[in-house]
């Protein structure tokens, strides 16, 4: 395992202390939720059940001994801690960085697997030099959050392998991929072996993966699944707007708008005495007066905002998700 010397002291520290805590007679390690939906919370989980996560996806990647490994996210998430791991159990070369917006400044050679947020995907894209190295990148994963039309036009042209990932803390990391580019490109998810998937009855997912998580998880994620065992999520479960006695997915409004906003933007909700709930825009920057002729363009009656509401910065976890319940309570108290 080797670090550049493109990781300021905090970050080495923090590896430091983890690998030692992996290290020790302890069965479990402390991880964090990203706290994208509610409170952030702390779970203890079992290293041999990390050590199968690691195993099931250098498995599906073929990954092999030697090959480098960019760790470009905070280890306080199971997502920077799965990187170690994967780089301990498959032999691989550990290319330690201070987690940033812009991961891939400063290298001089692309890693072999790289495992990013979309947000560093697209700050990435943003720089010429970056690109190039982003581009190089053979086996490369991006998850923590939605991939929007325009970065996954952007991914399509890629020489080598881009993945989107499917996964949450309580999974160690991702039970399922997706190829977001070449022949394979599609919008459903694989599910890596031995991992079991179907539907409740209000259409969330359920997974059964005994490898890495010993009760069944019934998830907050609507989901499809066709015949082929594959599924594609449609929202989530506690992101279902009801207005009116109109059910409306806060995903599918998002992706409707994503192509024609001008500005980064949330869609949320608040209480409202006339229909029970009502759909707000949370839009990052000035107030425009062309935003609502575009949401009447493009949105279904039902799904128009009510309000629009400008913020000098979108609420985001640590993991550079959408901060669901801050952007609620943000739209409650304006």
């Amino acid at each position: 395992m080797t670090t550049p010397e493109l990781m300021d002291e905090q970050t080495r520290a923090e590896l430091a202390a983890f690998l030692a805590e992996w290290g020790d007679s302890a069965s479990t390690v402390l991880v964090h939720t990203s706290g994208s939906t509610g409170t952030p919370k702390e779970l203890r989980v079992e290293k041999e059940r990390m050590k199968e996560s690691a195993r099931l996806t250098c498995s599906f990647l073929r990954l092999k001994r030697g090959d480098s490994a960019l760790l470009c996210m905070p280890l306080k998430y199971i997502a920077g801690k799965m990187v170690v791991v994967r780089s301990l159990v498959a032999g691989l070369r550990l290319l330690s960085v201070t987690p940033s917006g812009h991961p891939l400044k400063g290298l001089a050679e692309a890693p072999v697997f790289a495992a990013m947020i979309p947000m560093q995907v697209y700050n990435s894209l943003l720089v010429p030099e970056e690109k190039v190295v982003l581009r190089q990148i053979k086996h490369l994963i991006i998850g923590g959050g939605a991939i929007d039309t325009q970065l996954a036009r952007e991914l399509k042209d890629f020489p080598n392998a881009v993945w989107s990932t499917y996964g949450m803390t309580e999974t160690l990391s991702h039970i399922a991929l997706r190829r977001l580019n070449g022949p394979d490109a599609s919008d459903w998810y694989t599910p890596f072996e031995g991992v079991r998937i179907r539907l409740s009855q209000e259409s969330t997912l359920i997974i059964h993966a005994p490898k890495v998580c010993e009760e069944e998880l019934t998830t907050n994620d609507i989901a499809e699944i066709n015949a082929h065992g594959q599924f594609r999520i449609l929202g989530r479960k506690d992101n279902t707007i009801n207005s009116g006695g109109v059910k409306i997915q806060i995903e599918q409004v998002e992706a409707l708008l994503t192509d024609h906003l001008p500005r980064p933007f949330l869609i949320t909700s608040a209480p409202d005495e006339k229909f029970g709930e009502v759909v707000v825009l949370l839009l990052e920057g000035e107030p425009s007066e062309d935003i609502e002729p575009i949401c009447k363009q493009v949105l279904p009656p039902y799904w128009r905002p009510k309000r629009i509401l400008s913020v000098s910065r979108l609420p985001l976890t640590g993991t550079g998700k959408p901060d669901r319940a801050t952007a609620k309570a943000m739209a409650m108290h304006q």
